[in-house]
């Protein structure tokens, strides 16, 4: 690399400009975001405790509806609640008076977001909501707007500044609806008691899911495991290891417990004219390494790389027996690293 490769460049008027655009935008909502914090404190924190029992106790979904930005706001929102235990879906506003209101049933929560609280193709949807009697919440910063009056509940945001310099394009508005949103859903979560076992039902798919496998996904069970009892020679044990291909036997007492196991490196320390008839407790490794069936495969891979001599292939036990066995290979192929 040449020197001038090294020296940073000094940065034009148009450069300037640029990252005091960039500062003056984080900045304007930060702020919003600061603003929306204390809130909580006020009126705002009473309308989530109000909202969250409203749809902890509903028997069917969150309806999460809006237009233009707000829409786009909404249909996070609602696959955020979806997948973290809240079951919900987005109906597009405008959509809502040509038909899509049937996705609306007694048993569901109507939560309307709007800035302004007067976006007109709302109107079926609140119209919907107040005659067959479904709980309707608003997201909006006018309590006295439409929506608001006809809301069971206002989640009532803070008027804030846009980072549009022309206080046009919703952006620190939005961001606030979105912060406001990932909240709720939060609050939903941890009153549910939501873990991460849930999670992955509802992210079997992507590194995500594969995150969150745990052994007993993953491990071979039954007969697929190479096992042998105290006292077995080590001919038996050798067909044993080759007829299972995980390059190891596990040694079982006579309780079936797993006592040792007999690896690569066990049969080349032992190798001899005699190793054949030896009983496999002369050549075992006593005292495994071993995991349980509810334990994350990626902690069991990080625990087969951190031990002093890596291991490829441990044991899952239940109370010192083995019931399964889980290689690194079939680790990686599902891809937790």
């Amino acid at each position: 690399m040449t020197q001038s490769e090294n020296t940073p460049t000094a940065l034009t008027e148009g450069d300037a400009v640029l990252r005091a655009c960039v500062r003056r935008t984080l900045s304007i909502e930060a702020d919003g975001l600061a603003a929306l914090a204390n809130s909580v404190d006020g009126p705002l924190g009473h309308a989530i405790e109000e909202a969250t029992r409203l749809i902890e106790t509903a028997r069917g979904r969150v309806i999460v509806t809006g237009m233009g930005k707000s829409g786009h706001i909404g249909r996070k929102l609602a696959a955020t609640l979806a997948s973290t235990g809240t079951p919900a879906l987005f109906l597009h506003a405008a959509e809502a008076g040509h038909g899509d209101l049937g996705m609306v049933t007694p048993d569901d929560v109507v939560l309307a977001l709007s800035w302004s609280g007067e976006t007109a193709e709302l109107g079926d949807v609140v119209h919907y909501a107040r005659r067959f009697a479904v709980p309707l919440l608003a997201m909006t910063s006018n309590a006295e707007s439409t929506l608001g009056r006809a809301a069971d509940v206002v989640l009532i945001m803070p008027r804030v500044e846009e980072a549009c310099p022309n206080g046009l394009a919703p952006t620190t508005s939005t961001l606030i609806q979105l912060a406001l949103g990932d909240a709720l859903a939060v609050a939903l979560l941890e009153r549910r008691g939501f873990s991460a076992s849930d999670f992955r039902v509802f992210h079997p798919g992507g590194k995500l899911g594969a995150r969150l496998l745990k052994v007993a996904d993953l491990m071979h069970q039954g007969e697929a495991m190479p096992l042998v009892r105290l006292g077995t020679q080590m001919a038996e044990a050798l067909i044993e290891i080759t007829g299972k291909r995980f390059g190891c036997c596990g040694v079982v007492d006579g309780d079936g417990r797993l006592v040792g196991i007999i690896t690569d490196g066990d049969l080349r320390r032992h190798m001899g004219t005699d190793l054949l008839p030896r009983p496999v407790e002369d050549v075992m490794t006593a005292s495994p390494f071993v995991v349980q069936p509810g334990e994350l495969a990626s902690a069991a891979l990080g625990r087969m790389n951190r031990r002093p001599v890596p291991v490829t292939v441990l044991f899952a036990v239940v109370d010192g027996a083995p019931v399964g066995i889980l290689h690194i290979h079939d680790i990686l192929r599902a891809g937790v690293v």
